[in-house]
């Protein structure tokens, strides 16, 4: 019998694009390091993301959101905003119809810890300060539920997005203890190189985002691709453990050595 609390857990993990500044154009995506106390992916570069909380998928959002989705799925977007909110200081959300500044995300920074603590205040935070998150530009990009015979489980939702152009990213210092805007393949070479640590679903999506020159690149590729569930399997081999995805979730990978997973 499966109790619910073996059941993976809904998360929301979100995939931030831009295109870089300066005279070598090229994409670059938010990435965070994770503190080395966390329980999960400790130290590691990360995208965003986090569970779904219960108040994400509180009915109040539908007067304080965009897009027409279910519950279901409201709450996967509504997560991965508030996230974003909490670890890097950016607001997927306007004011009006106008589009945050950094000096409206900064003002908010105040909310960041107590929202960690607490994620229903995102929905006061949103009424008195008159946001609407623009859940429609969370666009999926992969769906990745963590293999059987790992104790924590989780059932995570990528979504790809453009970021707020005029916001600055500000790592909350607690679980994200530092962030970088980096090109895809630099930070693959880096742990290559052995000087980054990657998870395997990160490592990989890194990869998918390789492929794109730019933002826009990204954004197109993304909405044009069947999103396919990976549940990694574990496949004993006479030279050890191999864990096994399928070819048809696009990363030009099907297996890979458990030794070789996490790093």
């Amino acid at each position: 019998m499966t109790l619910e609390a073996d059941l993976p857990k809904p998360a929301s993990t979100v995939v931030l694009v831009r295109d870089a500044a300066g005279p070598t154009p090229g994409l670059e995506v938010l990435m965070v390091r994770r503190s080395a106390g966390m329980a999960f992916g400790a130290s590691a570069w990360v995208f965003p993301g986090g569970k779904v909380a219960a108040s994400d998928a509180d009915p109040a959002w539908d007067d304080l959101s965009d897009g027409s989705y279910d519950h279901c799925e409201r709450s996967l977007r509504i997560a991965a905003a508030r996230e974003v909110f909490e670890e890097s200081g950016l607001l997927l959300a306007t004011r009006g119809r106008r589009e945050l500044d950094a000096g409206d995300s900064a003002g908010f920074d105040a909310m960041r810890g107590p929202v960690e603590a607490d994620p229903s205040l995102l929905i006061k935070l949103a009424r008195e300060a008159g946001l609407r998150l623009t859940l429609d530009r969370l666009i999926p990009f992969a769906h990745w539920i963590t293999p059987s015979f790992e104790p924590r489980r989780f059932d995570t939702r990528f979504f790809l997005v453009h970021a707020p152009a005029d916001q600055v990213v500000r790592h909350d210092g607690r679980e994200a203890v530092d962030h970088e805007w980096v090109a895809p393949q630099a930070l693959l070479e880096r742990r290559r190189q052995g000087e980054a640590k990657l998870m395997f679903p990160t490592r990989l999506n890194l990869e998918v985002l390789a492929r794109s020159r730019s933002a826009a690149d990204a954004v197109a590729a993304a909405r044009a691709q069947k999103v396919v569930t990976v549940e990694p399997r574990v496949e004993e081999r006479a030279d050890g453990k191999v864990l096994i995805i399928p070819a048809e979730a696009g990363y030009g990978l099907t297996e890979e050595r458990i030794k070789n997973v996490m790093g």
